[in-house]
């Protein structure tokens, strides 16, 4: 049994990473981390080293598809469909119902439906990054390779090019 200080969802992915051997802490912070840049602010990292859950919905099949992409890149959807099939907005309602987690603080792990899953290769260039960990002021560091170990999702390119400069 944890320390009651974190919310019930965070303590949860807590757990999670407990019940598989992850060394490192749930983080809470003090201001929000829905968006990648008030994460980073807050952990003094950067933009890039946030590994953000981006939810869709597969149309073919209602699958949810999850992109862990690195916080400075825009997800580049039809790579991913390229990879994955069609893919529809995921509205809250369906975040919540397919992951078990709100907008903003969805975990790569201990989702209630498992979800289709790409994680972005950039994220390979940083010696460890911060997910999520179920609620929006929760994180957690990691490796990318312990991520991909727990997520067992495919590494891919899906990242939209940058206009050049």
């Amino acid at each position: 049994m944890g320390d009651n200080s974190l919310p019930e969802s965070a303590q949860r992915v807590a757990d999670l990473l407990a019940g598989i051997g992850h060394d490192r802490p749930v983080v809470m912070l003090p201001a929000t981390g829905r968006t990648s840049a008030e994460a980073a602010a807050g952990l003094g990292c950067t933009v890039a080293e946030i590994a953000k859950s981006i939810i869709f919905r597969r149309v073919e099949d209602d699958a949810p598809v999850l992109v862990i992409a690195s916080g400075s890149n825009r997800v580049d959807e039809a790579k991913v469909a390229a990879r994955v099939g069609a893919l529809g907005k995921a509205d809250a309602r369906f975040v919540r119902e397919k992951t078990g987690y709100a907008i903003g603080g969805v975990c790569p792990i201990g989702h209630a439906v498992k979800p289709v899953m790409l994680l972005d290769a950039d994220l390979f260039r940083y010696e460890s990054v911060w997910a999520a960990a179920g609620h929006p002021h929760a994180v957690f560091n990691l490796t990318p390779q312990q991520l991909q170990a727990m997520t067992g999702a495919d590494v891919a390119d899906v990242a939209q090019q940058q206009a050049p400069a």
